[in-house]
């Protein structure tokens, strides 16, 4: 078992021990993780970084309680939530967690202000209060002119700034975002990454999805996956960040 240090003193916000999942479709087996000990400390930016096919992913997907392990244990600030049912996980992924993904996964006939307010619908929160907090997210990512205006309105970057203002909307203390620049041009992309960067100067606990060498490179720790096990862990060096991943 790889056992994957905290570089941070703080408490730990993400533990998982010995975690493994396995994917069953007939007599067919996949295990995408395998034996998996994994260490974050509250207000850390950690990248997990692989190629296609390494257990990203599905790590991403576990941590974020969007699947549970087969096998092992994965506390959330302390709470052993892969036993959980699925009404409870949910309230964890609403209240607890901001989603960033690759597919912004924004609704096309909704403006932005409609679609960063869909996380507090689902939570009950009034109406008043949800323009409220919307509009102030908006404004946080640069996009206070821009409230009105559907997906299909905005570029790229845009986008991903609505999906970014959707995460931060209900107040998470820890951010999960899986290959959030894959789909910009690299000047959008590095305005993700400085959002992203700002969260983390704010106290918030960052955790990205990448198999770029150069956006891991914006994290403090680098967690390196192949075949579902932990190859390394450390923290990158700009002067390497061209490197390919093996």
């Amino acid at each position: 078992m790889t056992e994957v240090r905290a570089s941070s003193t703080g408490t730990n916000v993400i533990e998982l021990d010995a975690v493994s999942k396995v994917y069953r479709s007939g007599s067919l087996e996949v295990e995408a993780l395998r034996d998996v000990s994994l260490r974050i400390a509250d207000g850390e930016y950690v990248a997990i970084m692989g190629p296609s096919g390494s257990g990203k992913s599905t790590l991403m997907h576990i941590l974020g309680c969007l699947d549970v392990p087969t096998s092992g244990t994965y506390r959330l600030a302390g709470q052993d939530v892969g036993r959980l049912p699925e009404i409870q996980l949910a309230q964890i992924r609403n209240r607890r967690i901001g989603f960033v993904f690759q597919q912004f996964n924004l609704l096309a006939s909704h403006s932005a202000l409609r679609n960063v307010e869909l996380p507090l619908l689902y939570a009950g929160v009034d109406r008043v209060e949800r323009r409220d907090r919307a509009l102030r997210a908006l404004a946080a990512v640069g996009l206070e002119d821009r409230v009105e205006h559907r997906p299909g309105e905005l570029s790229g970057g845009q986008q991903q700034r609505v999906a970014i203002a959707r995460a931060l909307v209900t107040d998470p203390a820890l951010v999960l975002a899986d290959e959030p620049t894959g789909n910009l041009d690299s000047a959008a992309a590095a305005e993700v990454l400085a959002l992203l960067e700002a969260l983390h100067d704010s106290g918030r606990t960052i955790v990205l999805i990448t198999h770029e060498p150069e956006v891991a490179a914006a994290a403090q720790r680098v967690v390196r996956l192949r075949d579902g096990r932990v190859l390394d862990d450390g923290t990158p060096s700009r002067s390497s960040a061209s490197e390919d991943v093996p």
